[in-house]
């Protein structure tokens, strides 16, 4: 179709998000909107929120008043713009959006995206701002468009291949904004892996909210696993690498831990959230599992995999949480060595069990405790990433980097690696031997085949 009309899409949060938005640009782009990225010439603007953390939600709101002006100039110069907010923000505010940005004309919930082109010509045509925060009874995936076999933007894509939780975590929202467990079926998921590597990409990270909760069905309707999954993307050529995040402990079964051992393609990361190291926490989390149950499942891992190198999330200052319960955590952080950790401090939800807990912990508190988390953590990063100077390593190739006659790629364990190379290698895995370790990323030079 022609593509007449820009939509300008801003992206918060996790990586599902990410994904989201690029599944909303292809909806839209069958409905005639190209994409830009001056948000000032769009005709639609779409901020695609996350929930997760208070400040997300604060930066959507500033960001709001910046396109109230956008629009308002726009309508002096007799152009119109259509303000939409889409994803957990508009999932669990909807009518407050309406209420504090009266000027935001669509707000739509991630279960209910592929709506898009309709619910944009409903609110034109009936003169009306309008909300969709349902859960629709028609899975979201079989309404949009099937993803084109494009050029790839880059050598590694997001698919989303489960959405939602039933764990309810008693800190977490996202029971409530992407409501229970779905998992996408074999076929689907592997149709779309091989239009993605059809257009040149070479590396997948699967997704979900809990991703290793997975279970679609194969191809004789019966349930797959996250493991069966894996094993059949692998047979994929030219698909020469597989991820997967977010991972919930109480989901890592023996099938996956082998797949670890035996799938050559599934690469040596794990994003593995244990969240606090305490399990009076832990139980006030309604994380069910124990701390020295984390600790066995990640021997079972190393076990098979003893390259295998773990990431992890982390939440300071739980409510009651007292100091020796967050030294169990730090003893946790030193204990496992993580090559990479995401930390909070614990952020009150609406609506969550834990906003209305007793013991709430004062703000300096969290502070406090989240310097001295992220020192450990750190300096565990710095080690591991120094681990890698004078080893030669696989590296996939993405993009070219800021400094002219520089390319950046990654090893199988994330770390960025920046080399002097041709841009032509992009989409290359090519082995290079790391020179240096720097505190986020590593350099060297390409090795000689």
């Amino acid at each position: 179709m022609r593509q007449n009309k820009s939509v300008y899409i801003k992206t918060f949060g996790c990586q599902m998000n990410v994904y989201d938005s690029e599944r909303m640009g292809e909806s839209l782009a069958e409905a005639g909107y190209g994409t830009t990225e001056d948000m000032a010439a769009a005709d639609l603007i779409i901020l695609n929120t996350c929930h997760i953390r208070e400040k997300a939600d604060d930066k959507v709101y500033s960001d709001l008043g910046r396109i109230r002006e956008i629009k308002d100039q726009r309508r002096s110069e007799g152009l119109e713009t259509v303000v939409t907010v889409a994803g957990c923000v508009a999932q669990a505010e909807g009518s407050e959006i309406i209420a504090r940005a009266p000027f935001v004309d669509l707000v739509v919930g991630p279960q209910s995206y592929h709506k898009l082109p309709d619910l944009l010509f409903r609110a034109k045509s009936e003169h009306r701002r309008l909300v969709e925060t349902s859960f629709p009874e028609n899975e979201k995936f079989a309404q949009l468009p099937e993803r084109p076999a494009r050029q790839a933007r880059s050598a590694s894509a997001f698919l989303t291949v489960q959405e939602g939780c039933d764990k309810f975590c008693t800190f977490c929202v996202v029971p409530y904004t992407r409501g229970a467990e779905y998992s996408r079926s074999v076929s689907d998921v592997v149709a779309e892996a091989q239009r993605l590597v059809a257009g040149g990409v070479r590396e997948i990270t699967l997704l979900g909210q809990n991703v290793n909760a997975y279970h679609g069905t194969d191809g004789a309707g019966a349930p797959a696993t996250l493991a069966g999954l894996v094993r059949r993307l692998a047979e994929i050529e030219g698909l020469e690498r597989i991820r997967y995040t977010t991972s919930h402990p109480r989901d890592m079964n023996d099938d996956l831990i082998r797949a670890h051992a035996e799938v050559g393609k599934l690469m040596p990361y794990l994003h593995l959230p244990f969240q606090a190291g305490a399990d009076r926490i832990l139980a006030a989390m309604n994380r069910k599992h124990t701390a020295a149950g984390y600790r066995a499942i990640v021997k079972r891992i190393r076990d098979a995999r003893p390259d295998l190198a773990l990431s992890t999330d982390i939440i300071v200052g739980f409510p009651g949480e007292s100091e020796d319960e967050f030294a169990e955590t730090l003893g946790m952080v030193r204990e496992v060595g993580f090559a990479a950790a995401y930390t909070f401090k614990y952020s009150p939800r609406p609506g969550t069990p834990a906003a209305t807990m007793d013991g709430q912990l004062d703000e300096e508190v969290k502070i406090e405790r989240l310097a001295r988390l992220q020192e450990v953590l750190e300096a565990a990063h710095e080690a591991f990433n120094a681990r890698a100077v004078g080893q030669t390593l696989p590296v996939l190739f993405e993009r070219p980097a800021r400094q002219d006659g520089q390319i950046v790629g990654r090893t199988p364990y994330l770390q960025h690696v920046s080399v002097k190379g041709d841009p032509a290698l992009v989409g290359q895995i090519l082995p290079v031997e790391i020179l240096a370790a720097q505190p986020y990323s590593l350099s060297g030079s390409l090795a000689a085949a």
